[in-house]
């Protein structure tokens, strides 16, 4: 009966986390839609993307931590209700102001809900099935990023755009409901601390200010967040070496398995999104494929990605850490191979091997990866731990759009990437096989 009740406990977590990739990707193809319909330029409406990146990237550290204090569950359901509150605002926004600010409330929502469901995964499952468990929610990541365009066009062409945030609510109206039913109020371990709000606003605004200057096109705009930066960010890193329980715990990095675990999923993430997004242009300019057929042949990239992610899963208490994101790392950087490879001689049976293997190496490791952050530190951190890794994760997304803005050739920047497989081996190797925090221990 209790192993019933943990299934459904985690098909409920399952469900909530798959939607926060969904609506990630989902928007891509409505730009144009809500573009006509508000009558504002495609600059104006890429907002709505900019925004939900910019508060999943600020809350989630922040997120982590208030469930650490406040429990998990509590922060869990509270993400739910808002990831709810803005899917309803955003299919009713009445023009593109309300439309952005729904739908920062919709990422801040995604933002809370996405650290604290790791952590009451971590709380819930046996240690045994941890690995697993985390396997199928990253299969669900995956699968659900990788399917958001897909779903939306066929909502968008059989409705309208307002669709794709309709569809969210039946689903997000049964998590809440199996959430309050479901998830069980065990005693938390709560973290003795006071929530650092000097620490949180400098947080925000340092990478708020870093992901502006990424997406700035003007010089001035340069110059106004880089100068931000330059002063938030250090006042920041100040002020968490002064305060007692700061936002984000410097002292969890000098533990080499979650630094290098958190360093180790951002260079995945950034070479798994620089393939994502430079690889439909390859293949439309080198190979002469239209944009349907590259959308199709991309998606044997997202479909090994995720297949690996739950053999990884399930190979992750046998090899450990430290021999899986090694192993993802050197097929990455042997993708990075016949990606220079195919730059000088581009043939589609080579551009589908290539994305098979950078499918496996971006897929492969992510559960340890996963695994080897959030086993380092003791399970009262859990949510600061998933806060941050998740960051990290968004670090590596916003620095490989950012790379590909400014890099020229498609070789050069397949150079970089098999570089960053070399550097991420080199990073594996200071992994921890076991991990060094008790696992038992239960807290919701």
């Amino acid at each position: 009966m209790r192993l019933k009740k943990e299934s459904f406990v985690i098909y409920s977590l399952l469900l909530g986390a798959i939607l926060v990739p969904v609506n990630s990707t989902m928007i891509a193809v409505a730009l144009s839609s809500i573009s006509t319909y508000y009558d504002q330029s495609l600059a104006n409406i890429t907002w709505v993307v900019t925004i939900y990146l910019i508060v999943m990237a600020v809350t989630q550290p922040i997120a982590g931590k208030l469930g650490d204090i406040y429990g998990h569950r509590r922060m869990y359901l509270i993400g739910v209700m808002l990831f709810l509150i803005g899917s309803i605002g955003c299919a009713l926004a009445p023009n593109l102001a309300f439309l952005i600010t729904f739908r920062s409330i919709q990422a801040a929502g995604g933002a809370i809900l996405t650290p604290n469901s790791i952590a009451l995964i971590r709380a819930t499952v046996s240690p045994k099935k941890l690995s697993k468990t985390m396997g199928y929610f990253g299969f669900g990541a995956g699968i659900g990023a990788a399917l958001g365009p897909f779903i939306g066009s066929i909502l968008i062409q059989s409705f309208d755009w307002h669709s794709i945030f309709f569809v969210n609510i039946p689903f997000l109206f049964l998590t809440l409901v199996t959430g309050v039913l479901l998830i069980p109020k065990t005693k938390h371990t709560r973290l003795q601390a006071n929530v650092d709000i000097t620490g949180s606003l400098y947080l925000t605004i340092g990478i708020a200010t870093l992901i502006l200057c990424t997406k700035s096109q003007l010089l001035n705009e340069y110059l106004i967040y880089g100068i931000l930066a330059l002063i938030v960010i250090p006042l920041f890193f100040k002020h968490v070496r002064k305060v007692k329980n700061p936002i984000i715990d410097l002292s969890l990095f000098k533990n080499s398995s979650f630094t290098n675990a958190n360093l180790s999923i951002m260079l995945s993430n950034f070479v798994m999104y620089a393939i994502l997004l430079i690889m439909p242009l390859f293949m439309e300019q080198q190979l002469a494929l239209s944009h349907t057929q590259s959308g199709i042949i991309l998606s044997v990239f997202s479909l090994c990605m995720s297949i690996s992610g739950l053999l990884g899963a399930r190979l992750h208490p046998k090899k450990g850490a430290k021999k899986m994101i090694g192993f993802s790392f050197l097929c990455l950087t042997l993708s990075g191979i016949m990606l220079i490879t195919l730059s000088q001689f581009p043939t589609l049976p080579l551009l589908i091997v290539t994305l098979v293997a950078g499918g496996i190496s971006s897929g492969i490791g992510m559960t340890s990866m996963q695994m080897a952050s959030l086993t380092s530190v003791d399970q009262s951190l859990s949510g600061s731990a998933s806060g941050i890794f998740s960051t990290f994760r968004y670090f590596g997304s916003i620095i490989s759009s950012t790379l590909i803005g400014i890099m020229s050739g498609f070789q050069s920047l397949f150079i970089v990437l098999m570089g960053a497989g070399i550097l991420g081996f080199l990073l594996s190797q200071r992994v921890k096989t076991k991990s060094t925090s008790p696992s038992s221990e239960h807290s919701a």
